[in-house]
């Protein structure tokens, strides 16, 4: 059922970026901008990358805050394991869609999905300098003048793709057309088709299927001990300034919205924006509610939520003309806790639910936005 659900969420996901994204396939390195912070980050400083939650400026009330904040991460670097070992290749696995997969070549790498997430498990692994190209969502460190391969938001570019020459690819089901991916095992290239299955309580699976594929497997050992340590420092900062009472703790929505596409949904329990939600010592209200998955959104359920907190991607809220244009075209809002007070969250949409090796940046940056807005992104 998760996979399906999933399923579901990485097709929803695809065509909302791709009614935003106006990036096209190119193999030309020239073509590619170099990637730019989130709108709204800029206040997000080098210096608070060390601060913890509890020496930030901290609202009085998480259920009470006003205004909007933005939730950023602290840089766009990637950090490598210190493991070094060699690939041991061949290696034969058995990937998401039951096909056996011989590798035998990781020289040249192309790891594409929805969000970025492959492609910054490869790099975390060490692996950066054999990646030949990129999707639109991978914009961080070292990336900058890799050729995108996708088009129209995420759809593979089959020509792009071949011209790179890759000896593995490496993605998922979030990103297609499925033909695209039989067409270049018809061509020779080796692709392995990853989990799509993004949930904090998965981030070790995805890693060890990476890494199994790659044949780095200590590697992989390596990256998940150090999202584990990570992940722990990070959940004591969040329990040093979640309210001790339930009730005194934001009760939270996570609100996907396409304006420019009337596309309004709200992500329950098993999207991993539950997950997200419950990491930062929030309520999930969609879950409370029995919201299972990711549905289109009523007035009615929004209402009966009664969020202090909508948690949001960027680019949705900007296609909504911001948060005036929200509430303006979305009058259920407006008769929430969280419409009333502006308090609105926004992450950019390549991060807020990638997870990967940036999971416990991801929880952090939110937790930031939640607890210490001032010292998060921008607000008003």
């Amino acid at each position: 059922m998760r996979r399906i659900l999933s399923l579901l969420i990485a097709a929803m996901l695809a065509v909302g970026i791709a009614a935003c994204a106006g990036v096209q396939a190119s193999p030309d390195p020239a073509a590619i901008p170099t990637p730019e912070p989130a709108d709204g980050c800029s206040l997000a400083t080098e210096h608070l990358a060390n601060a913890r939650l509890i020496d930030l400026p901290l609202v009085d009330s998480v259920r009470q805050a006003t205004g909007p904040s933005t939730a950023c991460l602290p840089g766009h670097a990637i950090a490598r394991v210190s493991d070094v070992t060699a690939p041991v290749l061949p290696v034969s696995v058995i990937d998401a869609e039951g096909r056996p997969v011989t590798v035998t070549d990781v020289s040249r790498i192309l790891p594409i999905d929805i969000s970025g997430t492959i492609a910054a498990t490869v790099f975390a692994l060490g692996l950066g300098d054999n990646v030949v190209g990129r999707d639109t969502s991978t914009d961080f460190e070292g990336t900058e003048t890799l050729p995108v391969v996708t088009k129209s938001g995420h759809t593979l570019n089959a020509e792009a793709i071949l011209q790179l020459a890759p000896t593995v690819v490496l993605t998922d089901t979030s990103i297609g057309p499925k033909e695209v991916r039989q067409q270049l095992r018809d061509a020779g290239i080796t692709v392995v088709v990853i989990s799509s299955e993004r949930r904090l309580d998965t981030t070790d699976e995805l890693v060890d299927e990476i890494s199994t594929a790659l044949g780095v497997p200590t590697r992989g050992d390596a990256l998940n001990e150090r999202v584990r340590v990570e992940l722990d420092e990070v959940a004591s900062e969040v329990a040093a300034v979640t309210p001790k009472n339930p009730e005194d703790r934001a009760r939270m929505l996570f609100l996907y919205v396409r304006g420019n596409a009337n596309i309004y949904y709200i992500f329950g329990r098993d999207t991993g924006a539950d997950s997200l939600i419950e990491s930062v010592g929030g309520i999930d209200v969609a879950s409370e509610i029995g919201w299972e998955g990711a549905k289109p959104m009523t007035a009615e359920a929004l209402v009966a939520a009664q969020p202090d907190v909508i948690v949001m991607m960027t680019k949705g809220l900007e296609s909504m003309g911001g948060v005036d244009g929200l509430l303006e075209k979305l009058p259920a809002v407006a008769q929430t806790p969280a419409g009333a007070n502006r308090r609105i969250i926004d992450m950019e949409d390549s991060h807020v639910l990638s997870f990967g090796p940036r999971t416990a940046e991801i929880v952090r940056a939110l937790a930031r936005a939640l607890y210490a807005p001032a010292a998060a992104g921008a607000s008003e």
